[in-house]
């Protein structure tokens, strides 16, 4: 039987439906949360979260958060999070690069100002190497070679 999971940001839901497994980047290392999973409340780092069901797989870049375990249900409350699918590829790369760029001229006078630097390319790196990771592996698979007639 599986679990229920849903992955929530502050301004949308991302999943809700059934899983056979949640693979989540918890603060310590990933973690595989399967149904009847023992109660657990844990924050969440930048990372890849995977909800796979019935051989079906959805991946999830995610930038922090907690993630709440029961028997039953798996929430996942993600500061910022999004579908692979629906990266924007082009615009994670010009974030990156702007990034890069103001963190060459120098650290800014402002702490919070540098934090929030080097947390935009921390999400714009994750996004691409998601994106390259999982968008491309779809795609490279073989399509099934049609049958010959006799």
């Amino acid at each position: 039987m599986p679990i229920r999971c849903e992955v929530v940001t502050q301004d949308k839901m991302l999943y809700e439906g059934p899983a056979d497994i949640v693979v989540a980047p918890g603060v310590e290392g990933e973690m595989g949360i399967l149904p009847n999973h023992a109660p657990l409340l844990t924050q969440l780092d930048y990372g890849i979260l995977r909800v796979r069901y019935q051989g079906e797989e959805q991946v999830f870049t995610i930038a922090g958060g907690f993630m709440e375990v029961r028997p039953e249900v798996v929430t996942v409350l993600a500061d910022v999070g999004e579908r692979v699918d629906e990266i924007d590829e082009a615009r994670a790369e010009e974030a990156r690069r702007r990034a890069e760029e103001l963190l060459k001229e120098g650290p800014p006078p402002d702490t919070d100002e540098y934090l929030a630097i080097e947390a935009s390319l921390r999400r714009s790196r994750l996004r691409l190497d998601a994106v390259r990771r999982y968008r491309r592996r779809k795609r490279q698979r073989p399509a099934p070679k049609p049958r010959e007639e006799s």
